[in-house]
């Protein structure tokens, strides 16, 4: 007799999910075996199976990763590509992980110390930035600025944000700070605590005292003025111009040295004559 046969599809569903396995391994090991200009291509699939398989193709470099992280909604290859370490070896494919939207905030904190100081910079200058990735970034910089070369420290000086600024006028070098005085992110509180520190010599103050944006903001005046280390020419250039009753106050101040104390007396005389 022959076999009845059935009509219940759920009797073929077993072969059809092998075969769709088959096909699935298939295209897996096509993707490990994709040559240079093929694994441009596998970039752009929607299938999480391939993308994880193209990163064991040993043809697979940082410009293929570059492509991919262009991208949106491939999140869980994410903690992939970053468990893979040769990937990650390049800067441009660390820097571009750390501003992927979708990348695990964990992974983010791992790799901003691992990026150079001009990605960190870049970091900190790009629109849309988390405030924690900005804080950190800001951070890091902070910490390598004395180790950096000049050249590094002028270039961080035109470009960096308010806190780049800070640590850069407590590292003391008068070129850096020259710079530093005509970026439009330093804040006037900035430079007024700089003023009042040591780092303030006399060279740097009459950097300062000379600069046409700084030069003429009241706050800032006093601060050089209540300086210790502030050339004498800055009273006699700035005193003329204060109220009696600001150059009162700056005769209270301790820290001043006699000739400086001389010069205000001296105006105090000349006000009231």
């Amino acid at each position: 007799m022959a076999r009845e046969t059935s009509n219940n599809p759920s009797m073929n569903a077993p072969a059809e999910n092998s075969s769709g396995d088959v096909n699935s391994c298939d295209d897996q090991l096509e993707a490990v075996r994709a040559d240079n200009e093929q694994l441009f291509s596998l970039m752009q699939s929607d299938r999480e199976d391939i993308l994880r398989a193209v990163l064991r193709n040993p043809a697979l470099d940082h410009k293929h990763l570059l492509v991919l992280l262009k991208r949106r909604n491939i999140g869980s290859v994410i903690p992939a590509i970053y468990a893979s370490k040769r990937h990650i070896e390049m800067g441009a494919v660390k820097f571009a992980l750390v501003t992927h939207p979708e990348t695990p905030p964990h992974i983010v904190q791992t790799l901003i110390p691992l990026l150079s100081i001009f990605d960190l910079l870049k970091l900190c200058l790009m629109p849309g930035v988390s405030a924690d990735i900005h804080a950190a970034a800001e951070r890091k910089i902070a910490q390598q600025i004395p180790t950096q070369p000049l050249g590094n420290k002028l270039t961080l000086a035109r470009r960096g944000t308010a806190a780049i600024l800070d640590a850069l006028l407590r590292d003391g070098i008068q070129s850096v700070i020259e710079v530093c005085l005509d970026n439009p992110h330093l804040k006037e509180g900035s430079l007024h605590q700089f003023l009042t520190s040591v780092h303030a010599t006399a060279e740097n103050v009459s950097m300062v005292a000379r600069n046409s944006r700084w030069k003429h903001r009241p706050n800032i005046r006093l601060a050089i003025l209540k300086n210790s280390r502030t050339p004498l020419i800055w009273y006699t250039v700035f005193l003329p111009e204060l109220p009696a009753t600001t150059v009162r106050e700056l005769l209270a101040c301790p820290r001043l040295t006699p000739a400086q104390k001389e010069l205000l007396r001296r105006a105090t005389t000349s006000q009231h004559s």
